[in-house]
């Protein structure tokens, strides 16, 4: 069931996410336009927005008070690299063998990261309290 805090925590995240991608986008295409291969660009664009998404993530969508402790720092880092791992899968699948041009590879690998990225954020990383009930959106 979708309610108005779900509603308000998938906007916020859309909204973090969005800066994090315009990161990740820039810094992928600076570096592929200078000659680096996708792949080593993927990572080094995809970490580019990883302090910024834990940041306001964590205090902003998330609404986490007080400091971050190591669990939650250690969940974030394990989610980002289930993340960048699954990225880097995708964006090779759709770009290498399914042969769709860099940027809609990239695109559709965006669009299934930040799905996957908000659920693992909400029901592991920033909410200690969470039982799955199913009502994840």
């Amino acid at each position: 069931m979708i309610n108005q805090h779900n509603v308000t925590q998938i906007v916020r995240y859309c909204t973090v996410g969005a800066a994090n991608t315009a990161v990740d986008w820039l810094v992928f295409g600076i570096l592929t336009l200078c000659g680096m291969l996708y792949m080593p660009a993927q990572v080094l664009a995809y970490t580019s927005g990883m302090v910024n998404s834990f940041i306001f993530n964590r205090q902003w969508t998330f609404a986490v008070q007080g400091m971050a402790d190591l669990g939650e720092v250690a969940k974030f880092l394990i989610l980002n690299t289930a993340s960048l791992a699954l990225s880097a899968v995708l964006l090779f699948l759709f770009h290498q063998e399914m042969g769709l041009n860099l940027w809609l590879a990239k695109a559709a690998t965006t669009v299934i990261i930040m799905a996957f990225n908000f659920l693992g954020s909400r029901m592991w990383v920033f909410n200690k309290n969470y039982v799955w009930t199913g009502d994840a959106l």
